[in-house]
């Protein structure tokens, strides 16, 4: 399964910037994983899809800020 979505690009900026991610559901635990390719430490796990999109984009706007990207 790939979700995809947009994440804000920085305050005052109105340009968004698309993230696809790869998700999976973990055998042993249930649980879906998801990670985005190509962005190191952009991954995280959830009960459900959307807990699991709110995680991503919360990582990633971590990510961001650490890049000064935003």
């Amino acid at each position: 399964m790939q979700a995809c979505w947009r994440q804000n690009a920085g305050s005052g900026q109105n340009s968004m910037r698309t993230f696809s991610a790869v998700i999976e559901r973990c055998p042993d635990t249930g649980l879906l994983v998801g990670y985005v390719p190509g962005f190191p430490g952009a991954h995280s796990q959830a009960g459900s899809l959307d807990e699991l999109q709110a995680n991503l984009q919360e990582v990633i706007a971590m990510l961001l800020d650490e890049a000064g990207e935003r």
